[in-house]
């Protein structure tokens, strides 16, 4: 049983600042690439940014220059820092993980999800 658990959602002002975690958990045997999706209401699902094991990185256009993701691969943790804040920010950010299990067989890959996060930024 593999979990993602996200956090450090909130309430901030336009211009503010957050620092988001998603930690996995289980019986995990290696994580692949990690990566954060928000989704507004009335809208789609939609990518933020995604780190491979090795630290490459990926940005929609929409958050380059003001988001920063990263992980702590001896922690099972991927982080995204947040700044200069818009409205349009607004959504519930989740966590997805790429990740290999051995459970009494060959190794399976798959994508888990976290539960989601809340950020709801003011003007």
């Amino acid at each position: 049983q593999v979990q993602l658990v996200e956090s450090g959602g909130g309430l901030v002002q336009a211009g503010g600042s957050l620092r988001l975690s998603c930690a996995a958990s289980g019986s995990i045997f290696s994580i692949n690439a990690m990566g954060w999706y928000r989704q507004a209401p009335g809208k789609q699902r939609e990518l933020v940014a995604t780190i491979t094991e090795g630290g490459s990185t990926n940005y929609a256009d929409s958050v380059k220059g003001r988001v920063t993701i990263s992980r702590d691969n001896a922690k099972n943790t991927v982080y995204l820092q947040m700044n200069s804040l818009k409205p349009e920010d607004t959504a519930v950010y989740y966590c997805n993980a790429r990740i290999s299990t051995v459970v009494l067989g060959p190794i399976s890959v798959r994508d888990y999800w976290g539960k989601g996060t809340l950020v709801t930024v003011s003007s």
